[in-house]
């Protein structure tokens, strides 16, 4: 695979993030993404599945977004600095398949699963963020399928995404917000998100 052909080292790609990402929401996201990606990789992946990489495709998904947030321009301005850095096709083609729009075909496993973690991963931060306990340690799937028929609440993050991109990983959509629910968990603290990260 092409993804063999680079040695995918974290700090350096926090640190690309970091030079196109200011918003500390939007870091926020992307590490959300991350750890969605990372045990979906297990998951879903084959025994020739990095997790590394599957974490690395999350956090850099929306690299380019604050910068060059319009259709135009995102994901497709992302790609370009990532091949400038050397990262592979199928890394990048990855990234430029979470964008419906793009027309690059879903059409591996990493590619699936990162499209149906995306908006998933937005939405259950937002729903955190609402609960008396900040934090996904109470969460249970009937909660969120709750707040996903309330069109008012996080209205931005697309529920068809939501559904689509289970249905494309080819999972149960409660199966699926449980098991990223699960995912964040180890994570929260890192998204502001807990009892004791109040004061982050």
């Amino acid at each position: 695979m092409g993804t063999e052909e680079r040695n995918f080292d974290r700090e350096e790609a926090w640190r690309l993030l970091c030079e196109y990402t200011k918003n500390e929401a939007l870091r926020r996201h992307a590490l959300a993404v991350e750890a969605a990606m990372r045990a979906c990789a297990t998951k879903y992946g084959g025994p020739e599945d990095d997790p590394n990489v599957w974490g690395l495709v999350g956090l850099l998904h929306d690299l380019d977004y604050e910068m060059y947030p319009t259709p135009d321009q995102h994901p497709y301005r992302g790609a370009e600095i990532l091949r400038e850095r050397g990262y592979p096709e199928d890394f990048i083609r990855a990234i430029l398949s979470h964008a419906s729009y793009t027309g690059v075909p879903r059409d591996t496993q990493m590619a699936r699963a990162l499209f149906a973690c995306d908006e998933l991963c937005g939405f259950l931060v937002a729903c955190a963020l609402v609960r008396p306990s900040r934090s996904f340690d109470d969460m249970e799937v009937s909660s969120v399928k709750k707040k996903l028929k309330d069109k008012a609440f996080a209205r931005n993050v697309s529920r068809e995404d939501i559904r689509q991109g289970a249905a494309e990983l080819g999972v149960d959509l409660d199966e699926h917000i449980g098991f990223v629910i699960q995912a964040l968990r180890p994570v929260q603290r890192e998204l502001g998100l807990g009892a004791i990260s109040r004061g982050i």
